[in-house]
């Protein structure tokens, strides 16, 4: 029986963890949902060469093979910011379980900065390699208003001065989960309900409009 007990609330403790948020994770998807797009030079093209293959005109004319669209010939739809706080969050998921490094800004290893540093930066968004200055950025805003993409910050080990920053990746109405950089863990989901996290917040900061 105790047994039992114990992995219900191992279930539980693990479930409570876990982003229950909708991440999209294929560029197929994306295109389908019409937020990625090829770039129109090569999708012109693609569509040329695909009418030629199958009206298969005469041996005279060549036939050349489609081009292949590349991940990287990809581009975010910068204007769509509902689906670009969802691409900032399943790329900062893909690194849950990176370890801490004081400084750090690599998948080698992160600080908490560092962590926002780096995936603000695959979508060409430039913040500062500090909390402190991060959290200067944007608007404040009411905790009970904060959403998904939004950057959480908190003052830790009973300082005056903020020194820790995750970016929010689920909000209901008496919690807060966000993804960070921990000392001791390294990149993992934690929750305003946990009592250290409770007792140093400090503020939440909007930078996505």
């Amino acid at each position: 029986m105790k047994r039992i007990a114990s992995l219900f609330f191992l279930v539980l403790f693990f479930t409570a963890c876990k982003p229950t948020s909708a991440i999209i994770t294929s560029k197929k998807e994306a295109e389908a949902k019409g937020i990625y797009t090829v770039p129109v030079a090569k999708k012109s093209i693609a569509k040329k060469e695909t009418h030629a293959k199958s009206e298969k005109k005469k041996e005279t004319v060549k036939k050349s093979k489609i081009i292949e669209v590349e991940e990287s010939d990809y581009a975010a739809n910068a204007a769509d910011s509902s689906y670009l706080v969802e691409q900032l969050i399943n790329s900062a998921s893909n690194k849950i379980g990176a370890n801490y490094k004081s400084g750090g800004i690599t998948d080698e290893g992160f600080d908490c900065s560092g962590f926002m540093y780096n995936i603000f930066d695959l979508y060409n968004i430039k913040l500062p390699h500090s909390s402190l200055e991060q959290s200067k950025l944007g608007t404040i805003i009411e905790r009970e208003n904060s959403k998904k993409g939004d950057l959480i910050f908190f003052r830790t080990n009973g300082r005056n001065q903020i020194n820790h920053v995750g970016m929010v990746i689920e909000v209901t109405a008496d919690e807060i989960k966000f993804i960070h950089s921990a000392t001791s863990s390294g990149v993992i989901v934690s929750s305003t309900k946990e009592p250290y996290y409770q007792k140093s917040f400090a503020q939440v900061n909007r930078i996505l409009l």
